[in-house]
């Protein structure tokens, strides 16, 4: 396994949980890192990314209340959710896109996240 999400669960509205997914290092080292979500009936999204070089973006729905960062050491990058709302109940899966390209060539294999009212 390449990509290996984990940190998934149930939450209640307005609480907080922290994903993370480790890499093996030949990836982690050669791609920018980011996560992606898919909720039922709907089409998997774009959700945060980090570039190798340490730059940040959001989709505006979950800016300010998302952070996504990563441990070079570690090989891992994390995605800290915090304000959850029940909208944001989804598969999260972890990528990595070669630096430069614009496609994620890998996937983790997601982690439930589901966010009670």
């Amino acid at each position: 396994v390449q990509l290996q999400a984990s940190g998934g669960g149930l939450v209640q509205a307005g609480g907080s949980l922290r994903l993370s997914c480790a890499a093996s290092g030949s990836i982690f080292s050669t791609n920018d890192m980011g996560w992606y979500r898919q909720a039922p009936g709907k089409q998997r999204e774009w959700v945060a990314h980090i570039t190798h070089g340490g730059t940040l973006s959001y989709a505006d729905s979950v800016k300010g209340r998302f952070t996504i960062s990563r441990d070079n050491a570690k090989n891992t990058v994390y995605l800290q959710m915090d304000s959850l709302e029940p909208e944001d109940t989804a598969v999260y899966y972890c990528s990595a896109r070669p630096i430069g390209n614009q496609v994620p060539r890998y996937w983790g294999q997601g982690t439930l996240v589901t966010v009670s009212s």
